[in-house]
């Protein structure tokens, strides 16, 4: 089995580096687990709260990587066929309505309904060879000859029984078909996992993987994701920006904003052509960083004081 990229992973710094340089901005804890898990050939299970950035550190590490981003969105139901591969039973219909006309040469010399039937078995393995595989997510990964990076994305939503049949994959990156053999991958992908934590995930599958928890960022490193993400917004509006924000999570709210908020919310600022905050301006924008109107009214009763002390932080 073929690793991807040995050079860009020679060191923890040339990782943090290669994702800051695809504009992802992590912390050494995230591109140290990186790093482990490139040349251990483990998984990565991402968790954290959402919008923190988790299936982002998939994407950009697919840039970073050079290589395909294979995506798998789960969810309450899915299985192997949606998953793994289905049969082309169309394309299988097709060419035995083609072949009809050599059924006749087929059955030669058959005497009777039993040789006949064991003739036609000679032939079953034809329509169900790699020619009439539809490969899904996790097969097309483990064909990647370049190699890819596969995302599982929301591995908590899954069924318990779809959980244990990854199992193979994770840890041999290879898959069983029955009616073929076992195919291994040529290359291996990169793959992270990741989970919101709506469910306990097994421990056979959180033993195969690297664990990796992403939290909400500190300031600073709030501010340079700013600063690199949305560039052209002031250095005083980008610190009154976090400052707010970080204010906003010492609230009880029942949906904290996370950093895709606050993304969203400079970019919000830029087409306002705004460069500095204020009480009107946050109270016309607080709907893009909170989800629920309760939040919004507790957000209000602080508004003014939280308003202040973040202008003060940008003028020290």
């Amino acid at each position: 089995m073929n690793l991807l990229h040995d050079k860009k992973f020679a060191s923890i710094e040339n990782v943090r580096q290669g994702l800051k340089n695809a504009e992802y901005i992590c912390s050494k804890k995230i591109a140290t687990t990186v790093y482990l898990a490139y040349h251990l050939e483990k998984p990565i299970l991402v968790e954290g709260p959402a919008g923190v950035g988790k299936t982002e550190l998939a994407k950009t590490a697919a840039t970073f990587l050079g290589a395909p981003l294979i995506r798998m969105q789960c969810y309450e139901g899915l299985d192997e066929s949606k998953a793994l591969y289905e049969w082309k039973y169309g394309k299988q219909l097709l060419y035995t309505q083609m072949l009809k006309d050599k059924l006749n040469d087929v059955l030669k010399g058959a005497k009777g309904l039993s040789a006949s039937i064991d003739k036609l078995h000679q032939y079953n393995d034809i329509f169900f060879s790699r020619s009439f595989l539809e490969p899904r997510p996790l097969l097309k990964a483990l064909q990647q000859k370049d190699g890819a990076v596969l995302l599982i994305d929301e591995i908590d939503k899954s069924d318990h029984e779809f959980e244990a049949f990854l199992l193979e994959i994770l840890s041999d990156f290879q898959v069983s078909i029955p009616e073929i053999d076992t195919i291994h991958a040529e290359t291996r992908p990169f793959v992270f996992l990741t989970s919101n934590n709506t469910r306990e995930l097994s421990e056979a599958l959180k033993r195969r993987c690297l664990h990796l928890f992403i939290p909400l960022p500190a300031p600073e490193l709030e501010r340079e994701i700013i600063r690199i993400r949305v560039p052209g917004i002031s250095e005083k509006l980008r610190i009154q920006l976090v400052s707010f924000i970080q204010q906003l999570r010492e609230l009880d709210l029942k949906k904290i904003p996370s950093i895709s908020e606050t993304i969203d919310w400079a970019r919000v600022m830029l087409l306002l052509h705004a460069d500095k905050l204020s009480s009107d301006l946050i109270s016309e924008t607080l709907h893009i960083i909170l989800k629920f109107e309760g939040d919004i009214k507790v957000a209000e009763e602080h508004l003014y004081d939280m308003t202040r002390k973040a202008i003060k932080e940008a003028a020290i």
